[in-house]
């Protein structure tokens, strides 16, 4: 009798300047659902880091600097129609490492092509200004123009939670301002990180303009350190981006950091409407996500009548097979993320917390959980729980919400609900973030937006135009133009 065989795991090289490498140094890349292998991937060796960062040096000199901006929109867009193209395999790719639904491996995509065709956009408008020199009586027979040049090569270094998106958030602004770039991927999940890279050299990237380097962390350390790079791009978490801004030396630091998302809910607010947002606020990819909704400060007014109106919705959030359209609620990335959520969960209950719903495990899943009873004293509001949980707080005035708000060593982006112009102006003006979302979560964005947080949350700001400018270089010139 015939013995059934499983086909060995795809086997993915490294992208050294856009030349796939093999370096026999493997990765296992595993699905998050079952923890099965998916693929091997090679790592980088220090040999093949050091080429790659002096590829990026060279081609930057004598390739990517001179490109003129049309052509590095052609190239941008025709990346962009390629990952269309591709999409089915990009969304395998994408629920295999990072065990997303299907439904949000579609959206990743669908971002990725509006981010790359908006980076080709705004590579035929970088800015530059005319100076009035003659303002001054010395200024006459000047003039004067300011105009932005590529910085150098960039190192970018992504998180596990959107591989592709966020690969793109890198490349996309770095060679649209006439940059080189080397890409570090999370470990967890490299395989749409590298077939980003595949697909830029098919749509004519030139050669050793893209890197992507699999690598354990200690050795990404070399890179950020690494003096050649001129800017570092991180997003992640906040312990190893602040450590990466202390070790980044002379150059420039983008950091797009963790938060602990804050939703005012006010009580002239549509509860109703509000609540249906919650499982998309608080609930997408199982919550792994910066700006997901984790803490809900609600008027007491209304208070319970949200949270009434919350519970039913998170019925169905039904785990299973990302595979499976019938599934809607996706596992953790791994059991390391299930157990440190689960302990937080315990020593919530411990302090005085309540769980409403929720508050177990099984496997890779946890399930959609509301906590009352919290206080920003303990972890799963304090810190960043990165996972299916929101704490529910009742506030009695606005002044206290706002306060409540602020009390966060985060600032990435918050949310409230009210039709009170002078309350949406005020805590536009007051909460300490770095964009405050009206009448949605602060879960919601757009790709080209500046997105970036204050205090623990970051440094910089990504969106397109304003990747590029943290990309890029003003420059002054002035011409006499007296007669010699």
């Amino acid at each position: 009798m015939a013995v059934a065989t499983t086909a060995p795991p795809a086997e993915r090289a490294l992208i050294l300047g856009g030349q796939p490498v093999q370096t026999g140094d493997l990765l296992e890349v595993r699905r998050p659902y079952d923890d099965t292998v998916a693929a091997v991937v090679h790592r980088a060796t220090p040999e093949i880091a050091e080429q790659a960062v002096q590829l990026a040096v060279d081609t930057f000199h004598n390739v990517t600097r001179a490109i003129p901006a049309h052509r590095r929109a052609e190239l941008l867009h025709r990346l962009a129609d390629l990952v269309e193209a591709n999409r089915e395999r990009l969304i395998a790719e994408d629920i295999d490492e990072t065990g997303k639904l299907r439904s949000e491996a579609h959206g990743e995509i669908d971002r990725t092509v509006a981010t790359l065709h908006c980076a080709a956009e705004e590579a035929l408008r970088i800015p530059g200004e005319i100076l009035t020199l003659d303002a001054v009586p010395t200024g006459v027979d000047r003039t004067g123009r300011v105009q932005r040049f590529p910085i150098g090569p960039i190192l970018g270094i992504t998180p596990f939670n959107f591989p592709l998106l966020l690969a793109a958030h890198k490349l996309g602004p770095a060679f649209a301002a006439g940059n080189s770039i080397v890409i570090k991927p999370a470990s967890k999940t490299p395989l749409t990180t590298l077939s980003l890279a595949e697909l830029a050299r098919e749509a004519g990237f030139p050669d050793g303009s893209v890197s992507v380097l699999p690598m354990a962390g200690a050795q990404a350390e070399a890179l950020v350190r690494d003096d050649r790079f001129k800017v570092v791009t991180f997003t992640g978490s906040a312990e190893v981006g602040w450590g990466i801004k202390a070790n980044a030396g002379l150059k420039r630091v983008t950091l797009e950091l963790g938060g602990n998302g804050a939703l005012i809910v006010h009580n002239d607010a549509d509860i109703n409407a509000v609540a249906a947002r919650i499982p998309f606020g608080g609930f997408l990819y199982s919550g792994q996500n910066c700006i997901s909704v984790q803490r809900v400060y609600v008027h007491r007014d209304v208070h319970d009548a949200f949270v009434n109106a919350v519970l039913p919705l998170l019925d169905d959030l039904k785990p299973g097979d990302p595979n499976d359209l019938d599934t809607t609620l996706c596992p953790m990335i791994d059991a390391d993320a299930v157990t440190r959520i689960m302990s937080w969960l315990d020593e919530a209950q411990a302090s005085g917390a309540t769980i409403v719903t929720g508050g177990s495990a099984d496997g890779p899943f946890i399930e959609p959980t509301i906590v009352a009873n919290a206080d920003n004293g303990m972890k799963i509001v304090r810190d960043e729980v990165f996972g299916p949980v929101v704490a529910v707080i009742a506030y009695d005035s606005i002044d206290e919400a706002i306060d409540l708000v602020n009390d966060s060593d985060y600032g990435l982006q918050a949310g409230i609900f009210t039709n009170d112009i002078r309350i949406i102006e005020r805590a536009y003006r007051d909460i300490e973030v770095g964009g405050l979302i009206v009448n949605d979560t602060n879960r919601w964005r757009v790709d080209h937006m500046p997105y970036g947080g204050v205090k623990r949350s970051g440094f910089g700001r990504e969106g397109l135009k304003y990747a590029i400018e943290e990309m890029s270089e003003p420059k002054l010139l002035v011409v006499n133009l007296e007669d010699n």
